[in-house]
């Protein structure tokens, strides 16, 4: 679900959650098929099959509906990570790390719209001008710090922003690269987040 703060009014009934879900859905669809320039609220609501009124009860614009699509993004990123540590056992941060990223990559090639927004850093889609990534970072720093059983502090959170950065960055490329991702440059991802983690978490 979005951050309510996402939302012009969060939803507080079933009927108008599993509306809310509908709309950032065709959303997402629409996204793929569309991009994120020929995206509109009325192919959106109509996609999903509601008023269009009903869409503007959530969102004022695309540009709300792209943010609340991303921060579901990152909803769901985070419960796929924790669902996977959950049952990982006790192997150390390296494969906790690898989990992240192997979910990140998972969801960029099969999530609907996720390709285009992923967690919202460069909406509208395009702009040169992304925020950092500190949400993701720092729900990452929580995560994993809890898998580790430490605190995340001041010097753990950053590194964890200074990797979201570099993943980012790496991932387009790989993504630039070949369709699915180019499998090197993943990999030279891969060691780079391990050797530049092992200062803080070794």
């Amino acid at each position: 679900m979005p951050d309510a703060t996402s939302l012009r009014r969060a939803p507080v009934q079933r009927r108008s959650a599993e509306r809310l879900a509908r709309i950032l859905d065709a959303c997402a669809d629409l996204l793929d098929e569309v991009g994120y320039d020929d995206l509109s609220t009325r192919a959106v609501a109509q996609r999903a099959g509601v008023p269009i009124g009903s869409v503007y009860r959530f969102f004022g614009n695309k540009r709300q509906m792209a943010d609340a699509l991303a921060q579901r993004n990152l909803e769901r990123f985070a419960a796929r990570v924790a669902e996977r540590l959950g049952t990982a056992g006790d192997r150390g941060w390296r494969d906790a790390v690898d989990v992240v990223l192997d979910e990140y990559l998972d969801m960029k090639r099969t999530a609907p719209g996720f390709s285009l927004v992923d967690f919202g850093n460069q909406i509208p889609v395009g702009t040169r001008r992304a925020e950092p990534n500190l949400r993701v970072a720092d729900r990452l720093a929580g995560l994993i710090s809890g898998y580790l059983g430490r605190e995340p502090d001041d010097d753990l959170r950053r590194a964890f922003l200074v990797a979201v950065e570099t993943a980012d960055a790496l991932v387009h490329l790989a993504f630039r690269m070949a369709p699915e991702g180019d499998g090197q440059v993943v990999g030279e991802l891969r060691e780079m987040l391990r050797a530049y983690l092992a200062r803080t978490l070794d």
